[in-house]
């Protein structure tokens, strides 16, 4: 590889990405994105659909495009301060969360990148396009290609050095690289395709961990079943039948990330292009259910829980507090602001607090909710009252500890 190429990454690790991969931008493999599309495993994500022929194809987002750096962030934050953020039993984060928003704290790094490679190779600002996580890129494919790591069969990256704790990014150029070599293997295990699980083996771990069921197939994730979908994405209401399995996770979930054996050889990452926010995990049920818009606004600025608002974390908030707490009874200290919620918030946080007061406080629910019932007129909370008759205790399902 030539000596200008390795100047330019190795400035571009000293700009703080933890990973720097060239890789030629050829069209991408067609068949897995869409057999994803056509299974509806994008659910209402639109937009997945509208932008495939530029995520299969480079040359639509950059005319003339020939190559492309893969870019890798480290977040893992050490086992001891996981463990900690990971202790009790209230909400849990998708680790990436604890963060200032990554999409802005990497952006200054991607501008320092261009102006990088316009220094060493007399491009123009228009010669190039950066992203992260934000375009229509196919970046973990981009980045196997690249040799960054393989595609794992829970439908993630998964590096040999970082484990699953790469936030990546992307820069499209009209220059020409040489090519970093894709990660192989001399025994191929059979997947979705011949790259899927390239270095699992045999494993299945995140198959068989997700609590919802969402990975059908390796390498295949239905959003529809998917903790992060439903909590993120999602805008509207979480079906009933998935909110057990959501389990305490407020706001994405890493199960089939945090399983995964090659996560052994990960290390804390350097952190330069990332701001802590690890405070956030330390934040209470009670104290989430009790957010107005200020301290919502307060508690959460700069981070992602931005793009979320207020109305879709309390609602998610009253499932984790439903299943955490399920079958605790009436005198429960969760049960006061859930039943307020119930009268007071908006239909969707109203019908998942209905929901939750059931869960927890069993038959007793129907009378702390009376004067909210009577006056309810929205169909979709009508319904979450609906499917709870008066007399039913539901035991199936027990309080949530881990």
């Amino acid at each position: 590889m030539n000596a200008r190429q390795e100047e330019l990454r190795g400035r571009l690790t000293a700009l703080g990405f933890d990973e720097v991969r060239f890789t030629r931008a050829e069209a991408a493999p067609a068949d897995g994105l869409r057999r994803w599309l056509a299974a509806s495993f994008h659910a209402d994500m639109a937009w997945m659909e509208r932008t495939a022929p530029k995520r299969l194809n480079p040359d639509l987002v950059l005319a003339g495009v020939r190559s492309m750096i893969l870019l890798g962030v480290n977040y893992w934050p050490g086992a001891a301060e996981d463990a900690r953020q990971r202790a009790g039993n209230g909400p849990t984060w998708a680790r990436y969360a604890l963060h200032e928003d990554y999409h802005e704290t990497v952006k200054p790094a991607l501008v320092a990148a261009g102006r990088t490679i316009e220094e060493l190779y007399g491009t123009a600002d228009g010669d190039y396009r950066y992203y992260v996580d934000t375009g229509p890129v196919l970046e973990r494919g981009w980045a196997e290609r690249a040799g960054l790591g393989f595609l794992g069969k829970n439908g993630m990256l998964i590096s040999r050095k970082h484990g699953n704790w790469l936030l990546l990014a992307a820069i499209l150029t009209r220059l020409e690289f040489e090519a970093d070599a894709p990660l192989r293997t001399k025994n191929p295990m059979p997947g979705v395709d011949a790259r899927t699980g390239l270095l699992c083996g045999k494993c299945t771990r995140c198959l068989d961990a997700c609590p919802t069921q969402a990975i059908p197939q390796p390498g295949l994730v239905d959003a529809r079943r998917c903790i992060s979908y439903q909590t993120i994405e999602n805008q509207g209401v979480i079906p009933r039948a998935l909110r057990p399995g959501i389990g305490r996770h407020i706001f994405g979930c890493d199960v089939c990330l945090e399983v995964c054996p090659w996560n052994r050889f990960a290390r804390a990452g350097r952190r330069m292009l990332l701001a802590a926010r690890f405070e956030l995990a330390g934040l209470g049920l009670g104290e989430l259910l009790e957010l107005t818009p200020a301290r919502f606004a307060g508690v959460f600025q700069g981070t992602v829980l931005k793009r979320l608002k207020l109305n879709r974390l309390l609602r998610n908030a009253c499932v984790v507090a439903g299943n955490v707490a399920a079958g605790a009874g009436a005198g429960h200290e969760l049960v006061a602001p859930l039943v307020r919620l119930a009268a007071q918030g908006t239909p969707l946080v109203r019908g998942h607090a209905v929901w939750a007061v059931h869960r927890i406080a069993g038959r007793d629910a129907s009378g702390l909710l009376a004067a909210a019932r009577e006056a309810e007129a929205d169909p979709a909370v009508l319904a979450e009252y609906a499917a709870w008759p008066s007399t039913e205790i539901r035991k199936a399902d027990g309080p949530v500890r881990a």
